[in-house]
């Protein structure tokens, strides 16, 4: 098959969306499928996808109606010969979809890693009519969107993630670093949905009697100075430190006691699917996914999101009982290896394109 994915994210931007984009990408490539990633030019994608060694091209979809775009987008298609388009935005879909559907035999899905729809007429337009089904990977997604009314039950097909884990990762050594700190850990965009302010407050709550706690994050993001203006009004400038955009954090999730993800929503979060593919124990938010992805008391706490207090007190209930952060790491990483293997949804994911390129096929 000749599959196209398309990602307009920003190109600063990179996330779990995007990784899983371009394991996806790689995946198929790697099963002898002609694979190419289109994204902006200079972008962060572009690059991860180009260091994986997937074929990349550049296309700039830069708003929801672009006719000039559209029939670029076509000609590609067509010139290409493109079986499916895979998109991420739902800009991509209106733009990309509307080419697809000039071009004629183009197959195109929409990725959603979390709730992207919402019941606008332009998402139920967009959704209905330049889409040929939804790619998901959580059953709670997968069941708000049956909800709208808008799809028959098998336009919105679960694909759990899967992931590729390094065999040799060499740990990050906190210890020489900061002698004597328990690591607590955190990744992603530094936005309102991560819920690093409650973090933060947990954190507050924590060091108030005890300083052998480090809290350590990577990411970037439009919040950087106000988290970081928080973290030294509660007095934790040498508590809790900011690492940086991270573009592989395995070292990070390695050398760390414990994983926190303080989310308000998600998909699937994939940090969190990493973190336990190390062996690592995780504290997480009651996301979408989460109870999907884990077990909780088995390889984890799961707790309400924005509430630091509950955050807080999962944490301090299991920091210091070293056998039992080690037994929710060793189940995770059974967790993971049992479910969420690269294989799995490699085989799904192609699976899912022939039929539709086959229905396709039959309704020319």
């Amino acid at each position: 098959m000749n599959i196209l994915f398309i990602n307009s994210i920003g190109r600063n931007k990179f996330g779990g969306g995007e990784k899983w984009m371009v394991t996806a990408a790689k995946s198929l490539a790697d099963r002898g499928h002609n694979v190419t990633l289109a994204s902006k030019k200079n972008s962060r994608i572009l690059q991860y996808a180009s260091q994986k060694g997937v074929k990349t091209t550049v296309i700039e979809i830069r708003s929801d109606f672009s006719p000039l775009k559209t029939l670029k987008v076509s000609r590609y298609l067509k010139a290409n010969r493109t079986d499916v388009l895979i998109c991420n935005l739902n800009k991509d879909i209106r733009v990309a979809g509307l080419a697809a559907r000039i071009a004629g035999n183009t197959v195109v899905l929409a990725r959603h890693g979390m709730l992207l729809c919402s019941r606008k007429w332009k998402h139920k337009i967009s959704l209905t009519r330049l889409c040929d089904g939804i790619i998901t990977n959580s059953s709670t997604i997968k069941e708000a969107y049956a909800g709208y009314g808008w799809f028959p039950p098998e336009f919105v097909e679960v694909i759990y993630n899967g992931i590729v884990v390094p065999e040799q990762v060499q740990a990050i050594d906190f210890a020489a670093r900061f002698p004597g700190k328990t690591v607590i850990y955190s990744a992603g965009r530094l936005s309102a949905q991560k819920g690093f302010t409650y973090l933060i407050d947990a954190a507050a709550i924590l060091c108030k009697t005890r300083n052998d706690l480090l809290f350590v994050v990577s990411g970037e993001g439009k919040l950087e100075h106000e988290l970081k203006t928080r973290v030294n009004a509660l007095g934790l400038e040498d508590s809790f430190i900011f690492e940086g955009f991270t573009p592989d954090i395995y070292p990070w999730l390695k050398g760390c006691d414990l994983f926190v993800l303080a989310s308000l929503f998600e998909g699937m979060p994939n940090v969190v699917m990493e973190a336990m593919a190390v062996e690592k124990p995780v504290v997480a938010t009651d996301v979408n996914g989460a109870r999907e992805l884990m077990r909780d008391g088995i390889t984890g706490l799961i707790v309400p999101p924005a509430d630091p207090v509950a955050l807080a007190a999962a944490i301090a209930s299991i920091i210091d009982n070293r056998s039992k952060l080690e037994q929710f790491g060793k189940a995770a990483k059974r967790r993971v290896a049992e479910e969420f293997t690269i294989q799995k949804m490699a085989d799904r994911i192609e699976q899912l394109l022939l039929k539709k390129t086959a229905e396709k096929q039959v309704h020319r």
